[in-house]
Order: C-alpha cells, then structure tokens, then sequence
C-alpha cells in the first residue's frame, strides 16, 4: 500500500484509530475523518503519514469540502473506509422518526455520501477499495436496537449492489461487521446496562458478550487486520462479503 491515499472516517479513535495505524504501518497516507478536529489531530500525530480533517459526514457540503481537502494533501483516494457510526439503545415503542432518521443519517447516509465523493475517480483509475464498518448487527437482530439494525442492514444492501455495479471495474466493496468490540461504545453500553440494572461491570460486560462463543470483547487491532487484508491486491477477488469479526456469534 505504499503510497496509496486512504480515507477513514471516524479515524480517530476506537476502531477507525485502529486501522488508521494499520494502513499506515503497511506505507499508506491516511486521512482521518471525523467531527472531533483536536482528537483527529491528536491521532495524526501518531501515524508517519497522517492528515486530519474534520467532517460530518451527515451532511454533504461537509463531505465535499473535506474530500477535496483530502485530495489536495494526498491525490486521489485509492481506498475508503466508511467507518464512523453511532449506536443508540432504545426501545421500538420509545422512539421516533427522528431517533430512525439519526440512525439511518450517519450509518447509511454518510457512507453513501462519502462513496460519491470518491467512486468515479476509482472508475477511472480502474482500481479501488470501499469497506464499509458494518456490525454484526447488519447479520442479525438485535433487542432495544432497531433503528440501529435497520441501518446497518441497509448499509449491507448498499455494500453487496455496489459490489456487483462494480465488479468488472476494479473497485471492491466489501463489509466488515464486528461483534460488540472494545470501544467507546461498548463501554458506553456497559455502563448503560450498569446504570439501568444494578449489575458490575463484569455483569456487564458478560451480557454484552453472552452470544460471543469466545465469550470477551473483539479488539479493534483485530478489526484492523481484516480491513488491511482487503485493501491487498491480493484480495482483488473478495468483493460483495460481509465478514464477521466476532468470536463466532453469526457463522
């Protein structure tokens, strides 16, 4: 990947972070995206050939002007990571079109805008990788997450029609869907499930990983690895999957 341009949204921490450090270890130049423009910064300190540009991904002027900053510093996208998302607990009857609409704007609408952003330019060039950061929640249902698993699921419809639409163009489309990982907001689920039920954090944790076979929390390195294996050229041939990184929870 050596000098290749990749674009990873929600970079800057937790699982983005992760594969930020990865593409960069393998000699790509990484820009990270996201809402938080001192964390980013923070983060594109540490990788050897990083930039960092703040973006909401919700909103398309956002996304443009942030590409073209990409651009600018680093030419062409080669490989996208759609990788910022939001989860949201709440019970089907408590919520709302606005609560669905949150949901369905940064983990379905965002993605969508920032492939626009990129798609052509990969058409022309005759080669491109998209990963979009599904969940296993695009595999599967979940409780007290709908809205949540709507989008997810159709982040996965999107992944799988692209991939087709592109096939013989020389850009892969690919999904990564990880079980519940160490992150920001897994720990913000534990100290949820903490706060509503009285239970530790151990308790906690053991509801969150219950149909994990392994029975723990994925690492984002984990999610990481799979990801830098897509954006090989030798995974040219993997297109329209969505790869389960989750201990065995969806086979």
């Amino acid at each position: 990947m050596t000098r290749k341009h990749a674009v990873v949204t929600g970079g800057g921490r937790g699982i983005g972070a992760a594969i930020a450090d990865s593409l960069a270890n393998a000699g790509a130049n990484v820009t990270i995206m996201g809402r938080n423009e001192q964390i980013l910064l923070d983060k594109a300190k540490t990788l050897s050939s990083g930039y960092a540009v703040a973006c909401d991904i919700t909103d398309g002027d956002s996304v443009t002007t942030a590409f073209a900053a990409a651009t600018a510093k680093f030419g062409q996208v080669d490989i996208l990571i759609n990788n910022a998302g939001a989860a949201r607990s709440l019970p089907f009857l408590k919520g709302d079109r606005a609560h669905l609409q949150a949901m369905l704007d940064v983990n379905l609408i965002g993605p969508y805008l920032c492939i626009h952003a990129v798609l052509q330019e990969m058409i022309d060039k005759g080669q491109g990788r998209i990963i979009n950061i599904a969940s296993t929640a695009a595999l599967k249902g979940y409780r007290y997450v709908t809205a949540y698993c709507a989008a997810k699921h159709a982040i996965l419809g999107l992944t799988r029609s692209l991939a087709l639409e592109m096939a013989t163009k020389g850009v892969t489309v690919n999904a990564v869907c990880p079980g519940f990982t160490n992150t920001d907001i897994a720990r913000d689920a534990i100290q949820n499930i903490m706060a509503k039920t009285g239970r530790t954090k151990d308790q906690a944790i053991a509801e969150l990983t219950i149909h994990n076979p392994q029975k723990r929390l994925i690492e984002p390195e984990e999610v990481a690895a799979t990801v830098a294996w897509l954006c090989q050229d030798s995974a040219a041939s993997i297109t329209g999957q969505a790869i389960a990184v989750d201990g065995g929870e969806v086979m």
